[in-house]
């Protein structure tokens, strides 16, 4: 059985290795998409929104109402992938192990 010291040493790395990964995951990018790609949101892999592209076919049309609905729902999907590319990456750091609580993004 380890000792208090080897496990403070496991979770001083731990500590360590999540700094690390939340610095990568700041550098990388996902986009989501709605309306068939007529909006898409890009976001950073903590899901802080980056850019809004949207087709300038959907502002012609003059539906502002479509338009809020697109960008919201394409901003729901970067997030959404977002989080995922996050636990993917958490499982990989902690080897799989279920932890007791949510680290913040």
């Amino acid at each position: 059985m380890p000792d208090f010291s080897q496990l403070l040493q496991l979770g001083q790395q731990v500590q360590g290795r999540l700094t690390q990964m939340q610095t990568e995951l700041a550098q990388r990018t996902v986009t989501g998409s709605a309306g068939g790609g007529m909006v898409e949101a890009t976001a950073d892999g903590r899901g802080h929104i980056r850019r809004i592209r949207i087709d300038p076919k959907v502002v012609t049309d003059g539906d502002v109402e479509m338009l809020e609905d697109l960008i919201g729902a394409a901003v729901a999907d970067a997030q959404r992938r977002a989080e995922e590319l996050y636990r993917e990456e958490l499982r990989k750091v902690t080897g799989g192990l279920p932890l007791p609580f949510q680290l913040p993004l």
